[in-house]
């Protein structure tokens, strides 16, 4: 029997996800990482005008905020205590008319912001996805989907926060500060110091909060990466999951990683928790400064009563803007958690890109030629290819034979240029593989794997999937080649029928039918058959057969062979073994030599 090869046989598969996302992605990092702040403020730039509108909306909402209480104080000062009801009403109009201008113009910044959010927002996500899908194989292999997923959706909203909101409040919130330390100032220096009192104690509680905040907020990006992960991994299983009756040891696992992403939350809560009301202490605190000393000032002829209550209304204001920059702080530590991990996978390269010197090129012949290949999945990996030399003559099929991880699997895929050869060169028609542009080749190679995967569409969508501009006429002559259009027409719904995620309601042979018709629809030029006609009942293995005629006539095609009648069908085999190529030749040659395709033919090809 033949099985395909692939990272996990190297211990590339998941490990633990406590391991790998958890405490791992929390060492080091600063509280400030310059590198994450500029390719994060420059999803900001295409929006500047926009935020520059927001900018000058929260300084006259600072400026309103400042007014307000200096309003107040003159109210009592000028008009209460002398007794001019006409002046008092003309300030409680002007009060009243700064307070609706304020409600306005918050409300207008904060539709601006939201505005300019949503578009960071999609624009950092779509890049994400545009990468995702340029990384290779390679990278793919060796991450959790679920973690991936998790960097899209909850990493890009934490960094999303921190750029549409955190930036402008952070801004409005030192103008606030800035402006009511003068004020203060300006109308009792004496009172305004002793109010700054508590100032050295609210820097040290910050300064003990931001410490640990660091490490915490690493933490709870973390933990939600392996939470998502974990259960992704779990939904794609869960078939597996249930036939071994291992429904309790997926739980207490998935127990294991929620509860260290519960915990993780729960210390930066607390932290949070713990710093939040300490700054309400101290904000209290400082009103009971402004009581008594300021109650003793007026007694005193020092202060007049209107000053004393615009005090205690700006030391209430001085401290909602510092419990919004704790807020700010520990939004700034999560999003910097979140974005190192944004960045880096934006900034993981592109492995398996095109060259300035490649070029569109269209296969004539189809011609496929190994030149002293040799492959290794990661460098410090043992090679899995040594020294492949071999030659698929255009519009001949190949079959590639061996004993399970022998690299079957690698030498398709390094074909379709999944992957990238260590040493040596691939070529088509004589053209090295990376002198041609990516698109261009995946255009014209076509792989069946042995499960083929199907999307959450309409069969009609699925088979016109690489070729949405073939009309309904072209789709439905593909299917009848692929012998898929009589059990489509059984259906309920026909090729409208909706295929529900992994394929579930369609059988291993119905799917292999339907990519078999979707690759007839696109008619490459190479073909690669990975295992297509394995794990397959005889009478739909018997329309396969018919199929992959069809499909193969005049194409160039590799088939990494499991039945006998593949293999005996082929143009020429090659025997592979420990990633080297060991026999070539016929079936009817190869039997001759009594050597390893002799005996793989009599343990595993024989017909019983």
């Amino acid at each position: 029997m033949s099985f395909s090869i692939g990272p996990s046989s190297f211990g590339l598969g998941p490990r633990s996800l406590l391991e790998d996302f958890g405490s791992a992605e929390i060492k080091g990092g600063d509280v400030y990482n310059p590198r994450v702040v500029r390719r994060m403020l420059a999803y900001l730039a295409p929006h500047k005008w926009r935020m520059f509108v927001a900018f000058l909306l929260t300084l006259v909402q600072s400026g309103l905020t400042l007014l307000t209480p200096y309003l107040i104080k003159v109210a009592i000062d000028q008009y209460i205590t002398p007794g001019d009801l006409v002046g008092l009403g003309r300030i409680s109009v002007l009060i009243a008319l700064a307070f609706a201008l304020l409600f306005v113009v918050s409300s207008i910044q904060n539709y601006s912001l939201a505005w300019v959010g949503q578009r960071v927002l999609a624009t950092l996500r779509g890049d994400l996805f545009r990468h995702l899908q340029r990384l290779p194989l390679a990278y793919h292999d060796q991450r959790i989907v679920g973690v991936t997923v998790s960097r899209v959706i909850n990493d890009v909203a934490e960094i999303n926060e921190l750029l549409s909101q955190g930036v402008i409040t952070l801004l409005g919130d030192i103008v606030v500060l800035v402006g009511i330390i003068i004020i203060m100032l300006g109308m009792s220096p004496k009172l305004a110091l002793l109010t700054f009192i508590v100032l050295p104690l609210m820097v040290l509680a910050t300064w003990l909060f931001s410490r640990q905040a660091r490490k915490a907020f690493r933490q709870t990006r973390s933990s939600v990466a392996a939470v998502v992960g974990d259960l992704a991994e779990d939904i794609n299983g869960i078939r597996a999951i249930q036939a071994f009756t291992r429904e309790k040891t997926s739980q207490d696992r998935f127990e294991q990683v929620n509860r260290y992403n519960r915990n993780a939350y729960i210390k930066a809560m607390n932290l949070s928790f713990i710093f939040l009301p300490t700054i309400e202490i101290l904000g209290m605190l400082a009103t009971v400064i402004v009581l008594w000393f300021g109650g003793k000032f007026v007694l005193g002829g020092e202060v007049t009563l209107g000053i004393m209550v615009a005090f205690l209304t700006y030391v209430s204001r001085f401290f909602q803007p510092i419990q919004e920059l704790s807020r700010i702080y520990t939004t700034f530590q999560s999003a910097m958690a979140g974005g190192e991990q944004v960045v880096n996978l934006l900034d993981t390269p592109v492995e398996i890109g095109d060259s300035p010197e490649a070029r569109p090129f269209e296969i004539k012949h189809g011609e496929i030629r190994f030149t002293n290949v040799s492959f290794k999945y990661r460098p410090e990996l043992p090679e899995v290819l040594e020294n492949i030399n071999l030659v698929i003559p255009a519009g001949k099929t190949a079959a590639l034979v061996g004993p399970t991880g022998a690299g079957k699997t690698t030498i398709a895929n390094l074909i379709a240029r999944f992957y990238e050869v260590s040493e040596g060169a691939i070529t088509i028609d004589g053209v090295d593989l990376r002198q041609i542009t990516t698109a261009s080749l995946h255009k014209q190679v076509r792989v069946i794997s042995q499960d083929p995967f199907l999307f959450s569409r309409t069969l009609a969508e699925n088979i016109k999937y690489g070729n949405p501009d073939a009309s309904d006429e072209e789709m439905v002559q593909a299917a009848r080649q692929a012998n898929a259009h009589e059990f489509i027409s059984r259906l309920p719904d026909g090729y409208q029928t909706r295929v529900l995620e992994g394929g579930v309601n369609l059988s291993q042979g119905q799917r292999q039918l339907i990519s078999i018709a979707r690759a007839l629809l696109t008619d490459p030029r190479i073909l690669i058959l990975d295992e297509a006609t394995a794990n397959i009942d005889s009478v739909t293995e018997a329309l396969l057969q018919d199929a992959i005629a069809r499909l193969l006539h005049g194409r160039t095609a590799l088939v990494i062979a499991h039945r006998l009648s593949t293999v005996r069908n082929a143009d020429q085999v090659h025997v592979i073994d420990g990633g080297r190529i060991v026999e070539q030749g016929t079936h009817d040659e190869l039997l001759q030599r009594k050597g390893l395709y002799a005996q793989l033919y009599e343990r595993q090809f024989m017909e019983k």
